[in-house]
Protein backbone atom coordinates (compact mmCIF):
# COMPACT_ATOMS: atom_id res chain seq x y z
CA UNK A 1 0.00 0.00 0.00
CA UNK A 2 1.72 3.13 -1.18
CA UNK A 3 -0.37 5.78 0.55
CA UNK A 4 -2.20 5.36 3.84
CA UNK A 5 -5.51 7.15 3.53
CA UNK A 6 -7.97 7.44 6.40
CA UNK A 7 -11.04 5.22 6.26
CA UNK A 8 -13.22 8.26 6.86
CA UNK A 9 -11.72 9.92 3.80
CA UNK A 10 -12.37 6.82 1.71
CA UNK A 11 -15.97 6.63 2.93
CA UNK A 12 -16.57 10.32 2.15
CA UNK A 13 -14.92 10.32 -1.28
CA UNK A 14 -16.27 6.99 -2.49
CA UNK A 15 -19.68 8.02 -1.14
CA UNK A 16 -19.46 11.26 -3.12
CA UNK A 17 -18.79 9.30 -6.31
CA UNK A 18 -21.68 7.01 -5.44
CA UNK A 19 -23.95 10.06 -5.21
CA UNK A 20 -22.93 11.81 -8.44
CA UNK A 21 -22.00 8.80 -10.57
CA UNK A 22 -24.80 9.05 -13.12
CA UNK A 23 -24.03 7.52 -16.52
CA UNK A 24 -22.60 4.11 -15.70
CA UNK A 25 -19.03 2.78 -15.87
CA UNK A 26 -17.49 5.53 -18.06
CA UNK A 27 -18.52 8.15 -15.51
CA UNK A 28 -17.35 6.03 -12.58
CA UNK A 29 -13.94 5.45 -14.15
CA UNK A 30 -13.55 9.15 -14.91
CA UNK A 31 -14.44 10.17 -11.35
CA UNK A 32 -12.19 7.54 -9.77
CA UNK A 33 -9.26 8.55 -11.98
CA UNK A 34 -9.77 12.22 -11.20
CA UNK A 35 -9.85 11.51 -7.46
CA UNK A 36 -7.13 8.90 -7.10
CA UNK A 37 -4.67 10.01 -9.78
CA UNK A 38 -5.19 13.64 -10.78
CA UNK A 39 -6.34 15.38 -7.60
CA UNK A 40 -4.93 13.34 -4.70
CA UNK A 41 -2.05 11.44 -6.29
CA UNK A 42 -2.88 8.33 -4.28
CA UNK A 43 -2.22 6.11 -7.30
CA UNK A 44 -0.04 6.61 -10.35
CA UNK A 45 -1.63 6.61 -13.79
CA UNK A 46 0.01 3.25 -14.46
CA UNK A 47 -1.39 1.74 -11.25
CA UNK A 48 -4.87 2.96 -12.14
CA UNK A 49 -4.66 1.53 -15.65
CA UNK A 50 -3.49 -1.75 -14.16
CA UNK A 51 -6.57 -1.68 -11.94
CA UNK A 52 -8.83 -1.26 -14.96
CA UNK A 53 -7.09 -4.12 -16.77
CA UNK A 54 -7.23 -6.36 -13.71
CA UNK A 55 -10.92 -5.85 -12.97
CA UNK A 56 -11.88 -6.53 -16.59
CA UNK A 57 -10.62 -10.07 -16.02
CA UNK A 58 -13.33 -10.67 -13.44
CA UNK A 59 -17.02 -11.45 -13.88
CA UNK A 60 -19.44 -8.99 -12.38
CA UNK A 61 -19.80 -5.18 -12.44
CA UNK A 62 -16.43 -3.83 -13.56
CA UNK A 63 -16.77 -0.26 -12.27
CA UNK A 64 -17.80 -1.50 -8.83
CA UNK A 65 -14.79 -3.79 -8.76
CA UNK A 66 -12.54 -0.93 -9.84
CA UNK A 67 -13.86 1.24 -6.99
CA UNK A 68 -13.24 -1.59 -4.53
CA UNK A 69 -9.80 -2.26 -6.04
CA UNK A 70 -8.68 1.38 -5.67
CA UNK A 71 -9.83 1.47 -2.04
CA UNK A 72 -8.08 -1.87 -1.44
CA UNK A 73 -4.81 -0.44 -2.79
CA UNK A 74 -5.05 2.42 -0.31
CA UNK A 75 -6.08 0.62 2.90
CA UNK A 76 -6.27 -3.10 2.27
CA UNK A 77 -9.35 -5.11 3.24
CA UNK A 78 -10.82 -2.43 5.57
CA UNK A 79 -10.45 0.14 2.80
CA UNK A 80 -12.09 -2.18 0.28
CA UNK A 81 -15.04 -2.73 2.60
CA UNK A 82 -15.50 0.97 3.36
CA UNK A 83 -15.06 1.90 -0.30
CA UNK A 84 -17.67 -0.66 -1.35
CA UNK A 85 -20.17 0.68 1.18
CA UNK A 86 -19.57 4.28 0.14
CA UNK A 87 -19.79 3.56 -3.57
CA UNK A 88 -22.81 1.25 -3.51
CA UNK A 89 -25.09 2.57 -0.76
CA UNK A 90 -26.16 5.99 -2.17
CA UNK A 91 -27.53 4.50 -5.36
CA UNK A 92 -29.01 1.57 -3.46
CA UNK A 93 -30.98 3.90 -1.18
CA UNK A 94 -32.28 5.90 -4.15
CA UNK A 95 -33.27 2.88 -6.23
CA UNK A 96 -35.06 1.15 -3.35
CA UNK A 97 -37.04 4.32 -2.67
CA UNK A 98 -37.99 4.54 -6.35
CA UNK A 99 -38.84 0.83 -6.40
CA UNK A 100 -41.28 1.39 -3.53
CA UNK A 101 -42.91 4.18 -5.56
CA UNK A 102 -43.02 2.42 -8.93
CA UNK A 103 -44.08 -0.98 -7.57
CA UNK A 104 -46.71 0.28 -5.15
CA UNK A 105 -50.19 -1.13 -5.58
CA UNK A 106 -51.74 2.14 -6.78
CA UNK A 107 -49.07 4.59 -8.02
CA UNK A 108 -50.12 8.01 -9.35
CA UNK A 109 -50.98 8.20 -13.05
CA UNK A 110 -47.89 10.24 -13.91
CA UNK A 111 -45.65 7.67 -12.21
CA UNK A 112 -47.21 4.85 -14.21
CA UNK A 113 -46.78 6.86 -17.41
CA UNK A 114 -43.17 7.73 -16.66
CA UNK A 115 -42.40 4.08 -15.96
CA UNK A 116 -44.07 2.91 -19.17
CA UNK A 117 -42.20 5.53 -21.19
CA UNK A 118 -38.77 4.88 -19.69
CA UNK A 119 -39.32 1.13 -19.94
CA UNK A 120 -40.09 1.45 -23.63
CA UNK A 121 -36.60 2.86 -24.25
CA UNK A 122 -34.70 0.10 -22.45
CA UNK A 123 -34.28 -2.13 -25.51
CA UNK A 124 -32.51 0.75 -27.28
CA UNK A 125 -30.28 1.22 -24.23
CA UNK A 126 -29.25 -2.44 -24.46
CA UNK A 127 -28.36 -2.08 -28.13
CA UNK A 128 -26.44 1.11 -27.34
CA UNK A 129 -24.49 -0.62 -24.57
CA UNK A 130 -23.48 -3.44 -26.91
CA UNK A 131 -22.48 -1.09 -29.72
CA UNK A 132 -20.18 0.81 -27.38
CA UNK A 133 -18.28 -2.37 -26.49
CA UNK A 134 -17.81 -3.68 -30.02
CA UNK A 135 -14.90 -1.53 -31.32
CA UNK A 136 -12.38 -2.35 -28.57
CA UNK A 137 -13.33 -6.03 -28.59
CA UNK A 138 -13.02 -6.21 -32.39
CA UNK A 139 -9.56 -4.65 -32.31
CA UNK A 140 -8.46 -7.11 -29.66
CA UNK A 141 -9.74 -10.18 -31.55
CA UNK A 142 -7.07 -12.46 -33.01
CA UNK A 143 -9.47 -14.17 -35.38
CA UNK A 144 -12.45 -12.15 -36.54
CA UNK A 145 -14.36 -15.15 -37.83
CA UNK A 146 -14.45 -16.76 -34.39
CA UNK A 147 -15.22 -13.37 -32.84
CA UNK A 148 -18.34 -13.07 -35.00
CA UNK A 149 -19.34 -16.64 -34.14
CA UNK A 150 -19.02 -15.98 -30.40
CA UNK A 151 -21.02 -12.75 -30.75
CA UNK A 152 -23.84 -14.53 -32.58
CA UNK A 153 -23.85 -17.43 -30.12
CA UNK A 154 -24.18 -15.02 -27.19
CA UNK A 155 -27.04 -13.18 -28.89
CA UNK A 156 -28.85 -16.41 -29.82
CA UNK A 157 -28.44 -17.83 -26.31
CA UNK A 158 -30.00 -14.71 -24.82
CA UNK A 159 -32.99 -14.79 -27.15
CA UNK A 160 -33.58 -18.54 -26.87
CA UNK A 161 -32.43 -19.57 -23.40
CA UNK A 162 -32.59 -16.49 -21.17
CA UNK A 163 -31.02 -17.19 -17.77
CA UNK A 164 -28.78 -19.93 -19.13
CA UNK A 165 -26.86 -17.48 -21.31
CA UNK A 166 -23.96 -17.68 -18.84
CA UNK A 167 -23.28 -21.23 -20.06
CA UNK A 168 -22.81 -19.86 -23.58
CA UNK A 169 -20.37 -17.22 -22.32
CA UNK A 170 -18.30 -19.73 -20.38
CA UNK A 171 -18.49 -22.21 -23.25
CA UNK A 172 -17.20 -19.67 -25.75
CA UNK A 173 -14.34 -18.84 -23.41
CA UNK A 174 -13.30 -22.48 -23.11
CA UNK A 175 -13.64 -23.02 -26.87
CA UNK A 176 -11.17 -20.19 -27.48
CA UNK A 177 -8.78 -21.57 -24.89
CA UNK A 178 -8.92 -25.01 -26.48
CA UNK A 179 -8.58 -23.61 -30.00
CA UNK A 180 -5.42 -21.71 -29.16
CA UNK A 181 -3.83 -24.47 -27.17
CA UNK A 182 -4.74 -27.03 -29.87
CA UNK A 183 -4.56 -29.58 -27.08
CA UNK A 184 -7.71 -31.09 -25.70
CA UNK A 185 -7.75 -30.63 -21.95
CA UNK A 186 -10.29 -31.30 -19.26
CA UNK A 187 -11.75 -28.22 -17.69
CA UNK A 188 -13.97 -28.52 -14.64
CA UNK A 189 -16.69 -25.95 -14.41
CA UNK A 190 -17.04 -24.53 -10.90
CA UNK A 191 -19.76 -26.28 -8.94
CA UNK A 192 -22.19 -23.99 -7.25
CA UNK A 193 -23.87 -25.69 -4.33
CA UNK A 194 -25.83 -24.86 -1.26
CA UNK A 195 -28.49 -22.75 -2.98
CA UNK A 196 -31.30 -24.48 -4.80
CA UNK A 197 -33.05 -21.44 -6.28
CA UNK A 198 -35.08 -18.34 -5.55
CA UNK A 199 -33.86 -14.84 -4.88
CA UNK A 200 -30.44 -15.72 -3.37
CA UNK A 201 -29.50 -17.76 -6.43
CA UNK A 202 -30.67 -15.08 -8.88
CA UNK A 203 -28.69 -12.39 -7.04
CA UNK A 204 -25.55 -14.51 -6.78
CA UNK A 205 -25.79 -15.37 -10.45
CA UNK A 206 -25.90 -11.67 -11.29
CA UNK A 207 -22.83 -10.89 -9.19
CA UNK A 208 -20.66 -13.92 -9.86
CA UNK A 209 -21.48 -15.14 -13.34
CA UNK A 210 -21.92 -12.03 -15.47
CA UNK A 211 -19.15 -11.21 -17.92
CA UNK A 212 -19.00 -8.06 -20.02
CA UNK A 213 -20.36 -5.35 -17.75
CA UNK A 214 -23.60 -4.43 -16.08
CA UNK A 215 -26.00 -4.91 -18.96
CA UNK A 216 -25.25 -8.59 -19.40
CA UNK A 217 -27.26 -9.13 -16.20
CA UNK A 218 -30.47 -8.36 -18.07
CA UNK A 219 -30.89 -11.76 -19.75
CA UNK A 220 -29.70 -13.40 -16.54
CA UNK A 221 -32.52 -11.80 -14.56
CA UNK A 222 -35.42 -11.36 -16.94
CA UNK A 223 -36.49 -14.98 -17.34
CA UNK A 224 -36.13 -15.66 -13.62
CA UNK A 225 -37.87 -12.53 -12.33
CA UNK A 226 -40.71 -12.51 -14.86
CA UNK A 227 -41.30 -16.01 -16.23
CA UNK A 228 -39.96 -18.45 -13.66
CA UNK A 229 -40.74 -16.88 -10.28
CA UNK A 230 -43.36 -14.29 -11.39
CA UNK A 231 -42.06 -11.68 -8.99
CA UNK A 232 -42.88 -8.93 -11.46
CA UNK A 233 -44.51 -8.37 -14.83
CA UNK A 234 -42.53 -7.74 -17.99
CA UNK A 235 -43.40 -4.05 -17.81
CA UNK A 236 -42.22 -3.83 -14.21
CA UNK A 237 -38.95 -5.48 -15.18
CA UNK A 238 -38.42 -2.83 -17.86
CA UNK A 239 -39.03 -0.24 -15.15
CA UNK A 240 -36.39 -1.91 -12.99
CA UNK A 241 -33.81 -1.74 -15.78
CA UNK A 242 -34.65 1.90 -16.43
CA UNK A 243 -34.26 2.74 -12.73
CA UNK A 244 -30.86 1.06 -12.73
CA UNK A 245 -29.80 3.37 -15.54
CA UNK A 246 -31.07 6.71 -14.24
CA UNK A 247 -29.91 6.35 -10.64
CA UNK A 248 -26.30 6.94 -9.54
CA UNK A 249 -23.98 4.04 -8.97
CA UNK A 250 -23.57 0.75 -10.83
CA UNK A 251 -26.19 -0.62 -13.22
CA UNK A 252 -26.24 -3.85 -11.21
CA UNK A 253 -28.42 -1.94 -8.71
CA UNK A 254 -31.26 -3.18 -10.93
CA UNK A 255 -31.14 -6.39 -8.91
CA UNK A 256 -32.32 -4.42 -5.87
CA UNK A 257 -35.62 -3.65 -7.64
CA UNK A 258 -36.05 -7.33 -8.47
CA UNK A 259 -35.35 -8.19 -4.84
CA UNK A 260 -37.85 -5.57 -3.67
CA UNK A 261 -40.51 -7.06 -5.95
CA UNK A 262 -39.76 -10.52 -4.56
CA UNK A 263 -39.57 -9.71 -0.87
CA UNK A 264 -40.01 -6.02 -0.10
CA UNK A 265 -37.25 -3.97 1.49
CA UNK A 266 -35.59 -7.03 3.03
CA UNK A 267 -35.56 -8.72 -0.37
CA UNK A 268 -34.01 -5.68 -2.02
CA UNK A 269 -31.26 -5.45 0.59
CA UNK A 270 -30.58 -9.19 0.45
CA UNK A 271 -30.38 -9.19 -3.34
CA UNK A 272 -27.94 -6.27 -3.33
CA UNK A 273 -25.74 -7.83 -0.67
CA UNK A 274 -25.51 -11.14 -2.52
CA UNK A 275 -25.01 -9.49 -5.92
CA UNK A 276 -22.12 -7.30 -4.76
CA UNK A 277 -20.45 -9.76 -2.39
CA UNK A 278 -18.64 -11.63 -5.21
CA UNK A 279 -17.07 -8.39 -6.47
CA UNK A 280 -15.67 -7.67 -3.02
CA UNK A 281 -14.35 -11.21 -2.61
CA UNK A 282 -12.85 -11.31 -6.10
CA UNK A 283 -10.85 -8.14 -5.45
CA UNK A 284 -9.77 -8.98 -1.90
CA UNK A 285 -8.79 -12.56 -2.68
CA UNK A 286 -7.55 -12.03 -6.20
CA UNK A 287 -5.83 -8.66 -5.77
CA UNK A 288 -2.37 -10.06 -5.01
CA UNK A 289 -2.71 -12.41 -8.00
CA UNK A 290 -3.91 -9.92 -10.61
CA UNK A 291 -0.50 -9.55 -12.22
CA UNK A 292 -0.27 -13.30 -12.79
CA UNK A 293 -3.81 -13.40 -14.16
CA UNK A 294 -3.11 -10.61 -16.61
CA UNK A 295 0.01 -12.39 -17.83
CA UNK A 296 -1.77 -15.72 -18.27
CA UNK A 297 -2.30 -16.69 -21.90
CA UNK A 298 -5.09 -19.04 -20.82
CA UNK A 299 -6.99 -16.25 -19.05
CA UNK A 300 -6.57 -13.91 -22.00
CA UNK A 301 -7.79 -16.60 -24.40
CA UNK A 302 -10.82 -17.26 -22.23
CA UNK A 303 -11.72 -13.56 -22.22
CA UNK A 304 -11.26 -13.37 -25.98
CA UNK A 305 -13.99 -15.99 -26.30
CA UNK A 306 -16.30 -14.93 -23.48
CA UNK A 307 -15.99 -11.20 -24.24
CA UNK A 308 -17.66 -11.11 -27.68
CA UNK A 309 -20.25 -13.64 -26.47
CA UNK A 310 -21.11 -11.22 -23.65
CA UNK A 311 -21.48 -8.37 -26.12
CA UNK A 312 -23.77 -10.55 -28.19
CA UNK A 313 -25.78 -11.37 -25.07
CA UNK A 314 -26.20 -7.68 -24.30
CA UNK A 315 -27.33 -6.96 -27.88
CA UNK A 316 -29.60 -10.00 -27.87
CA UNK A 317 -31.33 -8.82 -24.71
CA UNK A 318 -32.90 -6.04 -26.79
CA UNK A 319 -35.17 -8.67 -28.40
CA UNK A 320 -36.98 -9.97 -25.29
CA UNK A 321 -37.00 -6.47 -23.85
CA UNK A 322 -38.64 -5.11 -26.99
CA UNK A 323 -41.17 -7.95 -27.09
CA UNK A 324 -42.31 -6.95 -23.61
CA UNK A 325 -43.85 -3.74 -24.97
CA UNK A 326 -47.62 -3.88 -25.51
CA UNK A 327 -48.72 -0.55 -26.96
CA UNK A 328 -48.01 1.23 -30.29
CA UNK A 329 -47.03 4.46 -28.61
CA UNK A 330 -44.27 2.61 -26.76
CA UNK A 331 -42.88 1.42 -30.12
CA UNK A 332 -42.66 5.07 -31.16
CA UNK A 333 -40.78 5.91 -27.95
CA UNK A 334 -38.42 3.00 -28.58
CA UNK A 335 -37.73 4.20 -32.11
CA UNK A 336 -37.00 7.73 -30.90
CA UNK A 337 -34.70 6.41 -28.18
CA UNK A 338 -32.84 4.29 -30.75
CA UNK A 339 -32.32 7.35 -32.95
CA UNK A 340 -31.14 9.39 -29.96
CA UNK A 341 -28.68 6.74 -28.76
CA UNK A 342 -27.51 4.91 -31.88
CA UNK A 343 -27.60 7.59 -34.56
CA UNK A 344 -27.13 10.84 -32.64
CA UNK A 345 -24.88 9.13 -30.02
CA UNK A 346 -26.38 11.03 -27.11
CA UNK A 347 -26.49 9.99 -23.46
CA UNK A 348 -28.46 7.18 -21.84
CA UNK A 349 -29.75 9.23 -18.90
CA UNK A 350 -31.21 11.92 -21.17
CA UNK A 351 -32.78 9.23 -23.37
CA UNK A 352 -34.53 7.61 -20.44
CA UNK A 353 -35.65 10.89 -18.92
CA UNK A 354 -37.01 12.02 -22.30
CA UNK A 355 -38.80 8.70 -22.71
CA UNK A 356 -40.26 9.08 -19.21
CA UNK A 357 -41.60 12.54 -20.11
CA UNK A 358 -43.19 11.12 -23.26
CA UNK A 359 -44.76 8.45 -21.09
CA UNK A 360 -46.21 11.08 -18.77
CA UNK A 361 -47.66 12.82 -21.83
CA UNK A 362 -49.14 9.56 -23.07
CA UNK A 363 -50.74 8.95 -19.68
CA UNK A 364 -52.26 12.42 -19.51
CA UNK A 365 -53.53 12.03 -23.09
CA UNK A 366 -55.37 8.86 -22.11
CA UNK A 367 -53.23 6.25 -23.91
CA UNK A 368 -53.23 2.72 -22.54
CA UNK A 369 -50.46 2.06 -20.03
CA UNK A 370 -50.93 -1.54 -18.86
Amino acid sequence: MQTRVGLGVILAQWGRIGCIGFGGPPTHILLLRRLCVTERGWLTAEEFEDGIAATTLLPGPASTQLAIFCAWRLRGVPGALVGAVGFICPGLIVILALAALFLSGNPPLWVTGAAAGAGAAVAAVAAHAASGLIPASWRRARHHGRWIAYLLLGAAATVLFGPWVVLALVGCGFVEVTWRSRTVRSYALPLIGGIAGGLPWVALKVGALSYGGGFVIIPLMQADAVDRYHWMTGSQFLNAVALGQITPGPVVQTVAVVGYAAGGLAGGLLASLLAFAPSFLFVVIGGPRFDRLRASATVQSFLDGAGPAAIGAIAGSAVPLGLTLHHPWQAVVLALAAIWLLLLRRGVVTALLGAALLGVGAALAGFALT
